[in-house]
């Protein structure tokens, strides 16, 4: 299912000048966020690289239509699915109407969830305003190209079915959804491997590597039984209770995992400020109550 963008801006130079602008497709990594590269293959095709939430996206673009001081309209045919177009128009006053119009479709999990965050839509919103500040502050183009591209075959405004070719060509879209969403879990599994290692000053045991615990608490594995890591056998029985010295802290520091006396995680049922007020009241004695004890 394919997403569509529309937007509209005002410019404050003639509409010549903002179209000049935009056929120098090649600059657009200067005012666009979104662009990382642009190479014009010819006249009517071009080579796109973009990033947009951290995914890298590249693809080719044949140019169904180009109007000179009207109308450039394109369709990806290689690579991400696109297409689209954008229309000039003179609105008196030295003052041009920009309206762009794009229609994407998300592959793999980061570019579907940035689609739920509108964060194409966003981005194509300020690559806008980014145009808009950058000629008007040139007043003037930095070149033009005033050819034209099948001039009069009224293609209307592109969608993604005129992109057909472009389907199922992942392999040339650069960075795809899926395999950043594998670099984010890594990256995370990552972090949250360091913050473990942090809370001790001993690696933990990987899975299957042979472990030694040296603790003798009641109810833990004796010293000299062994086993692998996760469990704890001894006479080939696993145990039901295994002491941990360090228990993993999932919250990060949000509750208390020193134990309340034996370091297992059984115990671990009162918070710091509890034992804390519980050594402050000393021994205490049985309060006063009514009637004979075992009544209420």
């Amino acid at each position: 299912m394919s997403t569509r963008v529309e937007k509209r801006i005002l410019v404050n130079v003639p509409v010549s000048t903002a179209y000049n602008q935009w056929t120098q497709f090649e600059d657009f990594p200067h005012f666009m966020g979104g662009v990382k590269k642009v190479t014009q293959l010819s006249d009517d095709r071009l080579e796109w690289v973009a990033e947009i939430a951290g995914v890298k996206r590249k693809w080719e673009a044949k140019i169904l239509e180009q109007v000179p001081d009207r109308k450039v309209a394109w369709a990806a045919t290689e690579g991400a699915t696109n297409a689209g177009s954008v229309e000039f128009e003179d609105v008196g006053g030295g003052q041009t109407s920009i309206r762009l119009f794009i229609d994407y479709e998300p592959e793999g999990l980061v570019e579907k969830v940035g689609d739920k965050l509108n964060i194409v839509d966003r981005q194509a919103e300020a690559d806008l305003k980014k145009f808009k500040e950058f000629i008007e502050a040139e007043e003037y183009a930095s070149g033009a190209w005033r050819g034209s591209v099948n001039e009069g075959a009224s293609v209307g405004t592109p969608g993604v079915e005129q992109a057909a070719e472009s389907r199922g060509d992942s392999g040339k879209a650069g960075i795809s959804g899926k395999m950043a969403a594998a670099a984010g879990v890594a990256a995370v599994a990552a972090a949250t491997a360091a913050t473990a290692g942090s809370k001790s000053p001993e690696a933990a045991p990987s899975a299957g590597e042979p472990i030694t615990p040296v603790t003798t608490t009641p109810g833990t594995v004796p010293t000299g039984a062994t086993g692998t890591a996760g469990t704890s056998t001894v006479g080939g029985s696993p145990l039901a209770d295994e002491t941990i010295a360090h228990p993993f802290d999932q919250t990060n520091g949000l509750i208390d995992d020193e134990g309340d006396s034996d370091e297992t995680a059984a115990s671990d049922t009162r918070s710091a400020a509890e034992r804390a007020e519980n050594a402050d009241r000393g021994p205490g004695t049985v309060p006063p109550i009514a009637g004979n004890p075992g009544q209420h």
